[in-house]
């Protein structure tokens, strides 16, 4: 069904409700209306990495170790998944006559924040730092969300609109300022694409005021920008109790009949929260007309049409056995095996199983369920933690001893036990064994949402890029056994890993990897798979440069404008083969260059491209990704890899935040990693370089 007839038909039916009947509706619990055959609907869906919170689905690793795969391909396949499942589920909900939370087809999903300093709690929620890499990722999303059919498969949102990343202590009264640059160059391009290219059909609203508007009532976000200059035409919604925000934090309004009347007036039309109770007496007082009323529960049945309502379409046979099947789980453990990032490798991996009988794998998230699975998660049938998957994979006449070795956080895990009351186990575990795969890290409960976690007063957010005391005592007591070390960090964010870097044999980034996450480790380093993935986000050394966390600048920030050396790069990630590459070209938007492996093993490598537009005053003070592609390699396979480059390839965002074109020389960078000195010291690949001249 094309958006002119379901708009169309939303017409018909909201002219035959009254105001009341209306205003009912722009809730995310929107009630039955009988005599209008209308059902109750619950807005509220979450699908971030896998159906969430409404029972058994797969679950895939966390937004941040999807990013890490760079594969718009398979990040698409895993949202075509999620929304099968998604149809699965509500097939047989609405057979029950379930309309809960949780249970409809318009999934709050994805996060296209950028993020940009590492303590930000909810950054594994997202693609990671990059504008570009944010934007290619979104739009795949979305599109395997939403399916190519006729109807909805199910309806993506775009959030948190915009400029969002932090402080989660202070989202409910901070202020975000920014340049027009940073607006437009950095917090803006994924919700610009998620909008153009993949018709993405609701849009969140984010917490925070930007420049003094609430972000869901911003005459310039919503008006000027979302519907005016991308021509929106999708349903905008709050962030859960983001408008009760309008008066009882921003205090830019008295009382919750002003703050409903000024997010429908700006164009607010779903309210997840509770003000929208008050969208009638802000009627009956004349603070809005019953015209802007109409007009959002017109879009807002316009996306029910679009997914359906009241129609047989082609999804509704979609069994319910497809949810966690086995097809799923194979993917599953693709996704995480492509997510996992190999940070040093001194030749130690892939294990030799000639040579390694007896394996130790110590610390607090060597058995961790939720160390698996992140946040906005679902619930598996079947989890495989570090340890079980090792385990499972080891040859036959392997020893596997395992030591928890500390409390994640707390300094003992027996309440009446003395500090460190673990610690011994795990030396004598590291010291019975050939090699220790020592797996550290944090889990949802110390980075996330505000309320949703217990460090930093339940703000969510890191105070530091430490792992908490009590590992660092381990990793320390681990690395002076004299045994080879093997850290597995799973984190969804940035960790000082600089004694890992500088005394384990082998660092491997796992993020939350998923319900299927032992798995997938357990083949990565047994030479099962070859590791993949690239980091997101830069792993700073400290947060001694970086600029204030309240501070929205992105001076400092991020690989494009960081002014210290990092620990590892934005882009770094090592594999097993050797790659070289060779005869690099660029041809409008598109990049050429040969891939060879020269190694032993199969290398699966992400060819990156990034774009230096040497004479322009706008330039960002380093390079910019501009492309990438996935490529395996076979050991002495050669190939010809051919990759798209971004819209905004030649351009700039100047002053006022307006993309030129004012450069006429432009470099290009074509490697394994960003053409900088740290990622070829670590051992990345010798990138190829390309001069264009502008009109050659």
């Amino acid at each position: 069904m094309d958006r002119q007839k379901a708009r169309q038909k939303a017409v018909e039916l909201v002219e035959q409700m009254t105001v009341e009947e209306m205003a009912s509706q722009m809730r995310y619990d929107a009630p039955a209306i009988p005599r209008l055959q209308i059902s109750a609907y619950n807005w509220w869906n979450e699908g971030l990495h896998g159906v969430a919170r409404g029972g058994t689905a797969t679950v895939f690793p966390q937004a941040i170790g999807l990013a890490a795969m760079f594969d718009e391909e398979t990040i698409r396949s895993v949202a075509d998944v999620v929304s099968t499942e998604g149809r699965a589920k509500y097939n047989e909900f609405q057979k029950e006559g379930d309309t809960d939370i949780y249970k409809g087809l318009t999934y709050w999903t994805p996060n296209v924040n950028i993020f940009r300093d590492p303590r930000w709690g909810r950054g594994h929620e997202t693609y990671g730092e990059d504008p570009y890499l944010t934007s290619r990722l979104g739009v795949a999303f979305v599109k395997g969300l939403q399916g190519e059919g006729e109807h909805l498969k199910t309806a993506a949102c775009a959030k948190h609109f915009a400029v969002h990343s932090g402080p989660e202590a202070v989202r409910h009264e901070f202020n975000a300022t920014t340049t027009k640059r940073d607006l437009w160059e950095t917090y803006l391009p994924a919700f610009e694409a998620c909008v153009q290219e993949g018709g993405v059909e609701s849009v969140m609203g984010a917490y925070n005021c930007y420049e003094g508007e609430p972000c869901c009532a911003s005459t310039l976000l919503i008006e000027e920008i979302l519907r005016g200059k991308w021509g929106f035409e999708g349903h905008f919604v709050s962030d859960c109790w983001a408008i009760r925000d309008f008066h009882q934090s921003h205090m830019v309004t008295d009382n919750a009949e002003e703050s409903a009347a000024l997010a429908v007036s700006k164009g607010c039309d779903l309210n997840c929260g509770n003000t929208y109770l008050y969208v009638l007496k802000a009627y009956e007082k004349g603070m809005i007309t019953e015209a802007e009323i109409k007009q959002a529960v017109i879009r807002l049945f316009t996306t029910r049409y679009l997914l359906g309502m009241g129609e047989t379409t082609e999804y509704d046979e979609i069994p319910y056995e497809t949810v966690e099947c086995e097809e799923h789980r194979r993917l599953a453990v693709e996704a995480a095996e492509k997510s996992m990032v190999l940070l040093k490798n001194d030749g130690i991996l892939p294990l030799n199983p000639n040579s390694v009988k007896k394996i130790a794998v110590i610390g607090p998230n060597a058995d961790s369920r939720i160390a698996l699975i992140g946040n906005y998660h679902g619930t598996s049938s079947h989890y495989t933690t570090i340890l079980e998957g090792i385990q499972n994979e080891a040859a036959e006449g392997t020893t596997v001893l395992y030591a928890q070795g500390c409390h994640l956080f707390e300094d003992r895990v027996e309440h009446l036990g003395l500090p460190g009351d673990r610690l011994s186990e795990a030396r004598i575990a590291a010291r019975h064994s050939d090699v220790v795969i020592l797996c550290v890290g944090l889990d949802e409960t110390l980075e996330g949402e505000e309320g949703d976690t217990g460090n930093s007063y339940s703000s969510g957010d890191k105070e530091g890029l430490e792992l908490p005391a009590s590992q660092r005592r381990l990793m320390e007591e681990v690395l002076a056994q004299d045994k080879p070390v093997i850290v597995c960090n799973m984190t969804g964010s940035a960790i000082d890993l600089s004694l890992a870097q500088e005394k384990a044999k082998a660092v491997i980034q796992a993020w939350y990897p998923g319900a299927e996450g032992g798995t997938a480790f357990a083949r990565l380093i047994f030479g099962k798979s070859a590791p993949g993935g690239k980091l997101p986000v830069t792993f700073y050394k400290d947060l001694s440069a970086l600029p204030a966390f309240e501070d929205y600048s992105m001076e400092g920030r991020t690989y494009r404008y960081i002014r210290e050396e990092p620990l590892y790069p934005f882009g770094f990630g090592l594999t097993y083969g050797k790659t070289e590459l060779s005869d690099g070209a660029v041809d409008g938007k598109k990049a050429y260059v040969t891939a060879r492996n020269t190694g032993d093993r199969r290398a699966c490598e992400v060819i990156e491209v990034y774009v230096n537009p040497v004479d322009s005053p706008d330039r960002a003070e380093h390079w910019s990704l501009c492309g990438f592609q996935r490529v395996d390699l076979e050991p002495g396979e050669e190939k010809r890899v051919e990759l798209d480059l971004g819209a905004h390839t030649y351009e700039c965002v100047n002053a006022e935040g307006e993309y030129v074109e004012n450069a006429s020389v432009y470099e290009f960078s074509i490697g394994t990693s960003q053409p900088d000195a740290r990622s070829r010291q670590l051992g990345a690949a010798e990138p190829v370089t390309v001069v264009c001249r502008s009109g050659e």
